[in-house]
Parts: structure tokens; sequence; C-alpha cells
């Protein structure tokens, strides 16, 4: 494509961390403008909306506390995520090792005999292992038969999500349910604690915060998190080098699926304390993770930021939807635009772009 002469672009040499947050920046910019549009189309003031968002998910206690609650599961999620995009597997089936994670910690906290003071340890570890073996599945089909982590991570969710329904249809429908589809309420030593009179469930946001320190460290001061930055930024030279992309693959995988799993086991001993249906269990963590993930340029601690801001606009979504009458799925197509947006952005990542007027 030939390139007007008074436009230059230029290959970066490098890229710093002040142009991947500008460039951020920028994006989420654009996506607030365009986002606009539609606010605009139903008759309400683009700035008013994002005013209410604001103050809707962090002017009260209430509110801070409900964007916590929304942070968790995408802090984790996006953190997994970030390790999963960096070896360039594109997991989109957070939602499904998300749910997988939940049904682990149900099947502990229901109907495995153990000490009181090791159910919800045990809970946790299953929900990993839950979550970490349902994304190995589309992990060892890359591997071994090639087939496209997209198309494979994405049609696993809707069999997680059918596995569940199955379930509180079924065999774990609660004999206390009275017709409703959900297993019975888990006892009190399989409850995750909370703050009180919130439902912030501060052990997994601990857990969050600690797997975001651990998976930086990981990724960028050990030998194993060298073979995956190699990997994902030079696959040739990876096989050159001897590293096993089958190898890295299947252990960013286990880990993005476990912590997936761990954001499961939040949300139903946490927040819902039941297995139930899909819909209500998860309000599509797994897929806002992905945008959490890309917002953080794949850095596990730019996590902490970008999982925040997002469970401002998941919380305030809320606040719109009733102050103003306004389809939640608004939320939706502002977190799409982000995406787009980011994408979009990405070459200014890798080349400079300015302008050189002609003097005559």
């Amino acid at each position: 494509m030939r390139v007007p002469s008074w436009l230059v672009i230029e290959r970066r040499t490098k890229v710093t961390p002040w142009v991947t947050f500008g460039v951020s920046i920028v994006a989420i910019a654009a996506a607030l403008v365009a986002a606009g549009i539609f606010f605009k189309a139903y008759g309400v003031s683009p700035l008013r909306a994002y005013r209410l968002i604001v103050t809707g998910a962090l002017g009260s206690s209430v509110g801070i506390a409900e964007t916590i609650r929304r942070t968790i599961p995408l802090l984790l999620i996006g953190v997994g995520l970030t390790v999963a995009f960096r070896a360039l597997f594109w997991n989109i089936g957070a939602e499904g090792q998300l749910l997988f994670g939940a049904i682990a910690a149900t099947g502990v906290a229901l109907f495995v005999p153990m000490p009181e003071a090791l159910r919800l340890p045990a809970m946790f570890a299953a929900g990993f292992i839950g979550g970490a073996m349902w994304a190995l599945i589309p992990a060892v089909l890359k591997v071994r038969l090639g087939i496209n982590d997209v198309i494979s991570t994405l049609m696993l969710n809707y069999v997680a999500a059918f596995i569940v329904q199955w379930l509180i249809l079924g065999p774990w429908k609660g004999p206390t349910a009275r017709g409703f589809a959900y297993t019975d309420k888990f006892p009190s030593s399989a409850m995750i604690p909370r703050i009180p009179g919130t439902t912030v469930h501060w052990p997994t946001l601990i857990l969050g915060v600690v797997a975001a320190v651990i998976a930086y460290v990981w990724v960028a001061r050990t030998r194993q998190g060298f073979e995956i930055r190699v990997v994902g930024e030079n696959p040739h030279a990876a096989r050159y080098a001897g590293i096993s992309q089958g190898k890295v693959v299947i252990m960013v995988m286990l880990v993005s699926g476990g912590l997936a799993g761990i954001a499961g086991v939040g949300e139903v001993a946490g927040v819902q304390r039941m297995l139930l249906d899909p819909a209500k269990l998860s309000l599509g963590y797994g897929y806002t993770a992905i945008i959490v993930a890309w917002l953080a340029r794949r850095n596990p601690l730019a996590v902490l930021v970008t999982s925040v801001f997002f469970g401002v606009i998941m919380a305030g979504g809320d606040v719109i939807k009733v102050s103003l009458g306004l389809p939640f799925q608004l939320v939706n197509v502002f977190n799409g635009l982000i995406l787009f947006f980011l994408i979009g952005s990405e070459i200014f990542m890798k080349y400079r772009v300015s302008f050189a007027w002609r003097k005559h």
C-alpha cells in the first residue's frame, strides 16, 4: 500500500512503557467517544452516563464493595490469560474453565467427607485442578492435532455450561431446592469468609493479588518464563533454541485454566454459596477478562489496575441500567469497543506515525 508523502511511518526500535501507556489511553478515549454515540442514540448525555458509572461504582461503600466483588474474578482470570497470551495461545475458554472450577469445588463442598478445617483449602485445590484439566483439553488438541485454539476453547465454554445445567437439573439438584435448578446450600465450612455486610470474599481477593505478583516474577525472572517469552515473541527462534512449544503451551494453559478455576471457586463459595445456572454464576467474567488481559498488554502486574477498571464498568453498568433505563447490554458494547480499539492500536505500538508537511 502506497503511503501519502505527508505521512511518515517508522518502525519503533523500542517500545517503552510510556508508549504502551499512551497508546492504551488513546484507545480507551476513542472507545469512550464511540460508546457515546450509542448513549446519544438512547437520548442520554454520554457525560452523564459516564459520571453515573463512576459515582455508582465508587461513590458509596455499597458501590465500592460491588466493584471489588466484580474485580476479583476478572483479576484471577486476567492474570492467567496474560500468561497464555504471552505464549501466543489464545485462550477464549476461561468462562468454561471458571465453571469447571465451580463444579469441582461444589463436589468437594457437598459430597466429599473430610475434616471441616480442610474443606475450603481442598475446594480451592479442586477448583484449580478442575479449571486446569478443562484447559488441558484444547492445549493437547493444539499440540497433538494442530486444532485452532480459539475455536476449541470457545466451544468448550458451551460444553461446560451444559454440564453445569445437567448437574443442577439432575444428579446434584438439591432436595431442599423446591423445584428450582440449583444445589443445596453449602455448609458453613465450605463458605469463603466475606467482609461483613458485603459479598466481597477477601481470601480470594488476596489470592488474586498474590497470583499477579507470582505470575509476573515467573514470566520475567525464571527459565520457564524465558521460554514462554521466546515462544510468544519468536516461535522460529524458540524451535532453533530447542524449546518445546508443546510443553510451553500445556504449561501456560494449566496455569491459565487453574486460575480461572479458582475464580469459579470464589463465585460459587464466596458469592452464591451453591451451584446454580451458569448465567447467574458468571456474568461473562471469562469473556471480559480477555479485554482485561489485552488492556494490560499481557503484563500480570498491570492486571491489578485493568481488572479494577472493568470492575467499575460492570458495577456501574447496573447503575445506569436502573437510573437511566438503559439495557445492560450497552456495557458489553462498551467492552467490545475497548477491545476493538485496543487491537486497532497495536500498529502504533510497533510503528511511529508522524506528519511531514511539504514546504512550497
